[in-house]
């Protein structure tokens, strides 16, 4: 597990958000297979990344107000965010050579 993710709740999300840093979520659950096939391709794209991009994690069990209210349908669901806006939705599993390739359209 790398680092450089921080995981979400409700006390620190909008935090998150106004960081000033472009920022990628991944709504995740413990139960999920596609989402554990995910994480360890996520925690490698954020250790190459973190210092230029806020890499997060939301556990929607944990937390459902936040995965509602993004509109979070199904997991895994990656969000990319800029400037406060949603650039980008990934819904499944994807490669970390897919994922460094959004991750740097972001910076």
């Amino acid at each position: 597990m790398s680092d450089k993710i921080t995981y979400l709740t409700k006390e620190n999300f909008e935090a998150e958000l106004t960081a000033g840093r472009p920022i990628v979520i991944d709504f995740y659950a413990d139960w999920c297979g596609p989402c554990q096939m995910l994480a360890p391709v996520y925690d490698e794209i954020a250790d190459k990344y973190g210092d230029q991009v806020n890499f997060c994690k939301l556990n929607i069990d944990e937390q459902k107000k936040l995965a509602v209210s993004n509109q979070v349908l199904s997991i895994p669901t990656l969000l990319f965010i800029k400037d406060g806006r949603e650039m980008e939705r990934v819904t499944g599993a994807v490669t970390a050579a897919a994922l460094e390739e959004k991750v740097k359209a972001l910076l």
